[in-house]
């Protein structure tokens, strides 16, 4: 007679310097696309919630922004929004960029996670752009900073040691009931993925002052007859030279953000989605305590 392994189920929250590779690592884990990613850091400003499925194990992994020195209200609230994932969990993935190394970001995160009870693992990501003599010295230096209780050698972009890391991740969940669906990818809700699928396509299409300054709002979700979506969304920028910018000659640049935008979201949800997007200037939106309750952060003052 065989028993089933019994079920277990935990939150790991992941957290790093910003551009560490997070949601990379996160989209890489899930097997799918649940957080936006770009080459431009401070990518993520909430925290996502990705369920990853592995044997009797679900890990529901707790994506959060990176952790940097705030100046305006939005910078303390996604600090804030990293901690607070940090302090939820059942314990903490420090994601380190190897080729950036020991940097004042990462010393500063590791000062403050040292200070708690919590378990903390640690991944050297992007191991397959550094030389691998130099991995161990870095390991040893930031284990002196604080003693992870694991230490994986990973490259979130090449999926390279990710099933190790996978295996160790379902072994250390505690035991109990399932928290999401066996199907479920994300807690993220469509209104708010169809918001940050276009904020992704302002990152990767828009450069210097634009992308940082940018938010966008679903202020429209319809579900049409045919099975798809009509979605309105509105794009918030601090002046009106961003928004020229990102109208573009003959409004060619919104036309194509729009479209690499309704494409992707087209393939995520598996259903037509038609998108409409409208871009208006907002001085100050960042400093707005609405504009930041309506990207899912808590107003920190």
């Amino acid at each position: 007679m065989t028993t089933e392994a019994p079920t277990r189920c935990g939150f790991v929250a992941i957290l790093g310097a910003p551009n560490a590779g997070k949601s990379t690592l996160v989209n890489a884990l899930a097997g799918t696309k649940v957080t936006i990613v770009s080459p431009k850091p401070q990518t993520t400003r909430f925290r996502i919630r990705a369920v990853v499925m592995e044997g009797a194990s679900q890990i529901v992994l707790v994506d959060t922004p990176g952790i940097f020195a705030p100046r305006r209200r939005l910078d303390r609230a996604m600090v804030s929004a990293a901690w607070g994932g940090a302090k939820d969990a059942d314990f903490a993935l420090m994601v380190v960029d190897a080729k950036s190394g020991l940097t004042e970001a990462v010393r500063a995160i590791l000062e403050k996670l040292a200070q708690q009870s919590r378990p903390v693992w640690l991944a050297l990501n992007k191991v397959d752009l550094i030389p691998r003599e130099k991995l161990l010295p870095l390991s040893a230096e930031l284990h002196t900073l604080l003693p992870f209780a694991e230490t994986f050698m990973i490259s979130a972009e090449k999926s390279q040691g990710l099933d190790r890391l996978k295996a160790k991740l379902a072994e250390a969940m505690p035991e109990g009931p399932w928290h999401f669906p066996e199907d479920e990818l994300s807690d993220l809700p469509n209104r708010m993925l169809a918001a940050e699928v276009v904020r992704e396509q302002i990152l990767r299409q828009t450069h210097e002052e634009v992308p940082h300054h940018a938010t966008v709002e679903t202020e429209q979700w319809l579900e049409r007859p045919d099975g798809g979506a009509r979605v309105e969304c509105t794009i918030y920028v601090t002046r009106a030279t961003q928004k020229a910018i990102l109208i573009g000659d003959g409004g060619a640049r919104i036309r194509e953000i729009g479209k690499r935008a309704r494409l992707e979201l087209t393939q995520l949800l598996e259903r037509p989605i038609h998108l409409f997007l409208n871009v208006k200037d907002r001085p100050g939106w960042d400093e707005e305590r609405g504009r930041i309750r309506a990207l899912g952060l808590e107003d920190e003052g």
